[in-house]
Formats: structure tokens, sequence, C-alpha cells
């Protein structure tokens, strides 16, 4: 007798925590002066509830929209009787003549007695309970901002990625995540080899195919991409202009020495091993390339090689890229094209929701829409959802997101990342009403600078003249990779935006025209409508 099968059980859903994600690794932020803003033992005012974030500790930024000589007299009052002095450091001289910026002042000890280390956060929160809130609007922390994806950077915190143990019973030994740590088992077996962390495959199809230019109608979409710089490769030096300045300034790091994509191994210990972030951008690069052959790509190095990358200084490029955009939609010399913008990096507001959040970065976000150019922005790796910005700038499904939608302004897009099921979201991936999307992000395959790093095979020998080993698990020489992150699902989204957008771009290239012919693309791929 056939046995009746049984319907299946409806499990609850669960709505996703709105969590801290863990700090840190002190490690990893003290080569800025970083410090973790711990609410229990934060300075605290009446109507101003903070939440963990990492910042410059003795630093404040103060931004160009407001009067600098007016901030800077009610800190320094407020500093005094602390024992501090508040001193103004000069603006990067790069946006000195540019609309969007800000300037930093270092916070010192300014006498001989004993006192607390000059703190930013206690500085501002003082400040605010004695002026009152509106006397440092524009004033604010100078945040970290975190790119990691998920990666075994240490070879102590575990056993051979290729050992026969199982791998999943270990908690999570690895580096932040973008933009901080996971705690979860479950979610650090993406860091694995062989479940969706870095490792070194081969590649065996064709490249992607680009259409010559007399059958592109048009120009070709252009994508930007603000990373660790892009790495030489068979598959990326035709199309990706790497460096490319503003007025003859370079926008992010030039120095060939600190390439995390030309040297795999700049920081840490003398143990030879690949850094975290080594091969992040050649990665992202190579999605957008194989999303959309016959775009153009530009890539700046903005993000050190270990990370993290301080606020102001992404401020600095930002504005820059901004004004290269202005200048293109309004026909001046020296503009270029930016059809998309990806971003593999994010923070947490200490306080998001209120009056109090820094306005400079969506500022400057706002103006690229304007002028037409999509901004992708990654949700970042926490399994929270706890907003994370900018990815959080986006539209929220529920309407109560920090910024009011506006009909003259492109959304900004934020994007979570699915399996290579493409049915089911990755654990790791934050969620919410803020982010809108999801595309491919864990175990993506992509191209990687022919690194070769410290570890070996766990087995070498010769036979028959040749030599045989089992697989070099950090041998990248192949040139193509594995890695997982929402920092990798951002620029296969920006590629689709881009491939949406080819044959398209023999319409206006003002800002009216961009912003229509961005909006088509983004309706159509991910449903985001007007």
């Amino acid at each position: 007798m056939e046995q009746q099968q049984q319907p299946e059980e409806k499990r609850p859903t669960r709505k996703p925590l709105d969590r801290d994600p863990a700090p840190p690794r002190p490690s990893s932020i003290a080569t800025v002066e970083g410090r973790v803003l711990d609410p229990a033992t934060a300075i605290s005012v009446k109507g101003v509830r903070p939440r963990p974030t990492v910042y410059v500790g003795p630093r404040l930024v103060i931004s160009k929209s407001v009067d600098f000589e007016g901030a800077l007299e009610v800190l320094r009052a407020v500093a005094e009787p602390l024992g501090w002095v508040v001193v103004p450091e000069r603006e990067d001289p790069r946006t000195a003549n540019l609309k969007f910026g800000v300037r930093p002042v270092r916070i010192d000890i300014g006498s001989n007695r004993a006192t607390i280390a000059p703190d930013g956060w206690t500085l501002l929160q003082q400040t605010r309970a004695q002026f009152g809130v509106d006397a440092v609007t524009g004033v604010g922390l100078d945040h970290l901002v975190f790119t990691n994806p998920y990666d075994a950077s240490h070879p102590y915190d575990a056993s051979h990625p290729y050992d026969a143990s199982h791998p999943y019973d270990a908690s999570h030994p690895y580096d932040a995540s973008h933009p901080a740590g996971s705690s979860s088992s479950a979610v650090a077996t993406y860091a694995y080899p062989g479940s969706g962390g870095r490792q070194p495959i081969a590649y065996v199809g064709p490249a992607p195919r680009r259409r010559y230019d007399h059958r592109i109608l048009g120009r070709r979409p252009v994508v930007a991409v603000l990373d660790t710089g892009c790495g030489r490769h068979p598959w990326l030096d035709p199309v990706v202009e790497r460096g490319a300045p503003l007025d003859g300034v370079a926008i992010g790091y030039d120095e060939p020495a600190t390439d995390p994509e030309l040297h795999g191994d700049l920081v840490g210990q003398l143990d030879g091993m690949i850094d975290p972030l080594s091969g992040h951008g050649t990665f992202i690069a190579g999605l957008i390339h194989q999303a959309c052959p016959d775009a153009d790509i530009l890539s700046w190095r903005v993000v050190p090689s270990a990370g993290p990358l301080v606020e102001s200084d992404w401020i600095v490029a930002l504005a820059q890229v901004a004004e290269l955009v202005r200048r293109h939609r309004a026909g001046e010399p020296g503009g270029r094209p930016i059809d998309v913008l990806s971003l593999s990096m994010g923070y947490y507001h200490e306080t998001p929701e209120d009056a109090l959040f820094d306005p400079t970065l969506y500022a400057i976000l706002e103006d690229l829409s304007r002028h037409g150019t999509v901004v992708v922005c990654s949700a970042g790796n926490d399994a929270t959802s706890r907003p994370c910005f900018p990815a959080a700038f986006a539209p929220w499904t529920d309407g109560n997101g920090p910024i009011p939608e506006q009909d003259d302004c492109l959304p900004i897009v934020s994007v979570g990342a699915l399996n290579p099921n493409r049915r089911s979201d990755a654990l790791f991936s934050n969620a919410g009403p803020w982010v809108r999307t999801y595309v491919p992000g864990a175990a993506v395959m992509s191209t990687f600078p022919a690194f070769e790093g410290g570890l070996l095979p766990v087995a070498r020998t010769t036979a028959f003249g040749r030599r045989r080993e089992s697989i070099d698990p950090d041998d990248f020489r192949g040139g193509f990779g594995v890695w997982s992150g929402t920092s990798f699902a951002a620029p296969l989204l920006a590629g689709q935006l881009a491939a949406a957008m080819v044959d398209r771009m023999d319409a206006a290239d003002d800002a009216e025209g961009a912003r229509a012919r961005a909006w088509h693309a983004v309706e159509e791929i991910t449903g985001i409508a007007r």
C-alpha cells in the first residue's frame, strides 16, 4: 500500500535581528588610532542614544557645508576644561576647490595635569550637552569603513584548509567582515575553501566576448570602482583604466610600493600569507567584466591592503569622482562619464535615525545620482538587519529610511548576496527593508592577480620526470579564484545595470538624459520603480 505523503511542515518566518556586529580585532584598527564606541560605557546625553561604531579616536571632522570657525569655537570651549586642545588640520588640498569635503580637527592633551585620553565622541557629546545639538551640526566622528570579504587570513587560526577534519565545527576565526565581525559558526563556513572562502580555481572557458567599438551604438557604458585597485590580468588590461586623475591630481593612492593588487603580502607577520584584501579590487573588476563585457571600467585604489579605510579619506576620493561626473554632464573640460559606481564598503553609524547624522557622505552620493550615476552599494556581511551605510541610503520598502525619496534623483541601490543556487540568501548577507535586491555573492568566480602565498601543498613528489602535488591553497598564478561576500554582489549588479545601458548611450549625455537612461536600467534589473 502506497504511503500517503505528509504535508510539509511550515517553519515560522524569523525576522532578522537588528543586532550589533562583533567589534573588529584591535590589531586591525590600531594603525589608524581606531576605537570602538561601546554604548555601555560611552558618555551619554539626553536624547542621544548611540549604537556601536568604529572611529578614529582623537579626531572629529567638520563638513564644508557648515561654519568651520563657529564649530571650532564651541569645540575648543568644551575641550579646555577637559585638559584638551582642538587643533585644526588643513583641508585635503584635493578638495580645497571642490564643492564637497571635510576638514579634520585633532584633539590633543593641552596641559601637564593627568587627564583622560582625548576622544572625539566624548568631546562631541559634551558639546551637545553644553551648547545644544545645533551647535555641532555637520560635526561628526571620522568613521572607519570596512570592505573585508570572507577570508582565512591567518594560518594558525584554522587547520589546513584541505585537512580531512570537519571545518564546520570551528567558530569564526577570521578577521573583521564587511564592516565588522561575525560570531556564528554557520556563517563562518563561508570563509573556508570549498565552502566559499578565497581559493584558486582552474577556469577553462572562454574570456567574456567584447564587441568591437564600431558595433556599439554610442559610447560604451562606464563602471567605476573605488576599492583596492586592479591588478594586471589578460581579461582586464584592455578594459580597465587605473587611477584616472582629476586635473592631474591622483584620486586615492597611487604609490606602487603599497599596491595590494601588485604585492600580495604587505602587512602582518612575516609568514608570507596573502593579505586579507589583496586581490579584492581585481576580483571585483572581473565580475563587472563578466556581467558586461562591453563596459569600460575605471578603477581607483582607496582601500589599504589590510584595511580599514578612514571615512575622511574616502570622502576626498568620492568628492573628486563627483567632480569628474559633474564636469562631464555639464560639458566642461576635464570630466569623465561614469554611469555606474560600485562601492563594496560600509560602516554602521552611531546615530542614524536623527538629525545628528552627518550629511556629508550622502550629499556626495546624491550629487552623483542627480548627475545620472547609479550608485550600487554592498549591504554587508554581518547577518544583521542593522542599517549599514551607504547601502542604507537606499529607499526602504517600508518607507522608514533616513533619506526621503526624490523624483529628480536616482536611488542608491543596495544589494545583498545570494548563494550559488540563486534561490536562497547567503547566511552572511545583511538583510532588511533597506536591502533592495539580491544577486549571487557567495562562492563566485572571478579574476585574481598572479599571487603565490606562503602556504604549500600538503604533499609533493615526482614521477616519470614530472612534479606531482596536491592543490596549493594560495597559489593564484592561474589567474582565477573563488570568493564570497556582498562585496562581490555589488559589482555583479553594477555590471548588470551597465549591460542594460549598452546601445542606449547615443542619447543625450547631460544630467537629465543620463538619469532617464539610468532609471530605465534600474527598473529593468532591480524592479525599483519611480
